[in-house]
């Protein structure tokens, strides 16, 4: 189902699609391809909506800062210095987040509206961005899937499919920004949900958030989470996932409510997820106010070349797929 969700100042509709299935509601707007709401039942059938996000357009439009539930590219996460050499040409990139460029730019994909049309089970989100938007070569062509899949003993599965073809030497890395609070959106902080990510090593970060050498082994430090344990504060980390990439997705995290008993499975054909505890979220909701697993290559790996390449180039399929699991345990 879709419905007229909001006017842009200069006159686009935005839109927004609702999934349905097996208990399970999804919904999804054209702006920024953002995941407004996912509602889910507890361990008594109690429905909450379990990621934070805004009822109207002017929530969204007022505070982007924190990328609610957003659609990130073209490259997810920090570019140092925002710039990077690809074929011995260097590109020079926004400092949106100073010194490095983060998440795309200032108007990356996450501010931009999409064209959509339904498909079997879901939605499909759509642009082309062209060449040098942003600083980025190449003129990119993007679809996104958003699908909802019920596994038919009351839990069911919110599908993220993605898929890009360009027509010269690009880098590409995206991802789903959603915070999750499997409490209920308004419910306050998250830090007593307990995680588990099959990482057995980290990539340590210097005080602009950007990595500062090969991955770490996680073993004995804070960001050991190979068993569950509470998340606690303090995180904005790419977790270097044991399984690598992969063309199917694969289980590699749990995310657990004690109170509500729901369930949260996260399953990606990415070599990395970025844990983000919003530490120093503000507005409406407070720090801590949710959990971002960000599925995705890792930071600046661009400018690593022993990092998981995201280059792509013409007569390449960009491909990436994660599979966020929804239900319950006592």
């Amino acid at each position: 189902m879709s419905e007229l969700f909001g006017t842009l100042s200069d006159g686009t509709a935005v839109h927004r699609w609702t999934l349905e299935r097996g208990g399970i509601r999804v919904r999804v707007l054209t702006y920024g391809g953002i995941v407004q709401s996912v509602e889910v039942p507890d361990r008594d059938g109690r429905t909450a909506d379990v990621v934070l996000g805004f009822a109207d357009l002017d929530g969204y439009l007022r505070d982007p800062g924190p990328f609610f539930g957003a659609l990130i590219g073209r490259y997810a996460n920090r570019i140092a210095g925002g710039r990077f050499t690809l074929d011995g040409r260097e590109y020079r990139l926004a400092r949106n987040n100073p010194p490095n460029c983060l998440h795309g730019g200032p108007l990356g994909f996450d501010k931009r509206v999409w064209d959509a049309r339904a498909v079997e089970g879901g939605v499909r989100l759509s642009r082309v961005s062209p060449d040098g938007e942003e600083g980025f070569p190449g003129r990119l062509e993007v679809s996104v899937t958003y699908t909802l899949d019920d596994d038919g003993d009351g839990g069911g599965a919110l599908r993220i499919a993605y898929e890009a073809v360009t027509d010269a030497p690009t880098v590409v890395n995206l991802t789903n920004h959603s915070y999750w609070n499997l409490a209920g959106a308004a419910s306050g902080n998250a830090g007593g949900h307990e995680l588990r990510i099959d990482a057995a090593r980290v990539t340590l970060v210097d005080a602009d958030l950007v990595p500062t050498g090969e991955p770490a082994e996680v073993a004995g430090t804070r960001f050991d989470f190979r068993t569950a344990r509470p998340v606690g504060a303090g995180y904005d980390h790419n977790f270097v996932l044991d399984k690598g990439v992969t063309a199917a997705a694969e289980a590699v995290a749990e995310l657990r409510d004690p109170g509500s008993g729901r369930v949260l499975t996260v399953a990606t054909t990415e070599p990395g997820v970025q844990l983000y505890t919003a530490d120093h979220l503000a507005g409406p909701f407070g720090p801590g106010a949710g959990i971002a697993l960000e599925t995705q290559h890792f930071p600046d790996s661009p400018n690593r070349p022993r990092f998981p390449s995201t280059e792509l180039r013409p007569g390449e399929v960009y491909r990436s797929e994660t599979v966020y699991g929804f239900g319950v345990r006592a």
